[in-house]
């Protein structure tokens, strides 16, 4: 093998990581519009549909940064998320919320759940694909809609709140192995988190504090909801 090969080859590895992780994110933006899109048919009011419609405009803009990025480095967009398509649709077919409220605290919980662990992984990443990911999971401020919905719902029947309190947690398990399977499946991102010698990695020690990160995070969430995680 020659040079030039030998250091072309973790380029390539780290170009696979970058595109599955932007695959991932894309199509996990995709299926978020279009959960917001039926949770909207769901709410109690036209003011509510407004708010559900402006968070699913919101998914579908963040969804083009990614696209683009994915385009940049060469990949075909279409095909980096197809691969991820069997794993995200399963997830959603077994958390499929049962009523408006269970598809609020979903798009809160369940979505703030991913959004923390793809900040984590963007960090082995270089500034511009970090930057185009961090940028595509931002809170763009309608989810402050979804804590007051949520409050007052509670306010005025309060055995709704030990109902979300267990729904919160089981779409944290479910959204935790979700992650877990994301980052499993694809060798490429199993390379990525692991390191190598020029690129520091996560050994147990640290994937043990980063799930300590998302568990909290979660708690601080549930806790504004007004929920116990």
């Amino acid at each position: 093998m020659s040079a030039s090969a030998e250091t072309a080859s973790p380029d390539e590895d780290y170009r696979r990581a970058a595109v599955d992780l932007l695959g991932a994110i894309a199509y996990g933006e995709l299926s978020a519009f279009e959960r917001l899109v039926e949770d909207a048919k769901m709410a109690p009011g036209i003011d509510d549909k407004i708010a559900i419609g402006a968070m699913a405009t919101a998914e579908f803009g963040h969804l083009q940064k990614l696209v683009d990025r994915l385009a940049e480095l060469g990949a075909d967009p279409v095909e980096a998320m197809q691969v991820f398509r069997p794993s995200f649709d399963s997830f959603h077919e077994h958390t499929a919320p049962s009523d408006y409220y269970e598809g609020l605290i979903k798009a809160y919980v369940g979505d703030g759940l991913a959004a923390d662990f793809y900040r984590e992984i963007a960090a082995y990443l270089d500034a511009e694909t970090r930057e185009v990911i961090i940028s595509s999971l931002e809170d763009t401020g309608q989810t402050a809609f979804i804590v007051e919905r949520v409050r007052a719902g509670i306010a005025e029947d309060h055995r709704l709140g030990g109902r979300l309190a267990l729904w919160g947690r089981r779409l944290m398990g479910e959204a935790l192995t979700q992650a877990q399977r994301v980052a499993g499946d694809r060798e490429s991102l199993t390379a990525l988190l692991a390191g190598g010698v020029d690129r520091p990695g996560l050994d147990l020690a640290a994937l043990g504090r980063m799930f300590t990160r998302l568990t909290e995070l979660h708690t601080d969430r549930m806790a504004r909801l007004g929920l116990e995680a």
